[in-house]
């Protein structure tokens, strides 16, 4: 499957906004969560003896969602009211409910990894998508 996008016309100008920083922030934010949750767990496996030293606890998780999702919802939503594309806003959503899932509900680590890796993926396609089509100068169609 391929996504698209180009579905709105483009608008007569490349018009840029504080918004790009914003994305770029949230792609980060859900970059840093996938370099965690893979990283992490590889870098324990190579160097045992830092295993114990380094744990971030618990708490790690719950403080980059409380990082990601506020900053990309926002970024997501004001996308979406400059270029009026949905597809960002709902794999958004998408992403920060699979993390929320993976960081909060699910039991054993293998399962957290693999809720938070597929919700901050989706996090970032969607904010990079959204960046992509705030940069084009996309705007809604009326």
């Amino acid at each position: 499957m391929m996504i698209s996008f180009d579905e709105d016309q483009p608008a007569a100008s490349g018009q840029k906004s504080a918004n790009q920083w914003l994305d770029g922030f949230a792609l980060c934010a859900s970059s840093l969560c996938t370099l965690h949750c893979l990283g992490l767990p590889l870098l324990f496996a190579l160097l045992p003896a830092f295993a114990s030293r380094i744990d971030p606890g618990e708490s790690f998780h719950g403080i980059m969602l409380a990082l990601a999702a506020p900053t990309s919802l926002f970024a997501l939503l004001q996308g979406w009211r400059v270029h009026g594309w949905r597809r960002p806003l709902w794999l958004g959503l998408s992403g920060l409910i699979l993390m929320s899932v993976g960081a909060l509900l699910v039991e054993g680590a293998l399962n957290e990894v693999a809720w938070t890796v597929a919700g901050s993926t989706l996090l970032a396609l969607a904010n990079i998508l959204n960046w992509r089509r705030s940069r084009a100068g996309h705007q809604p169609s009326t």
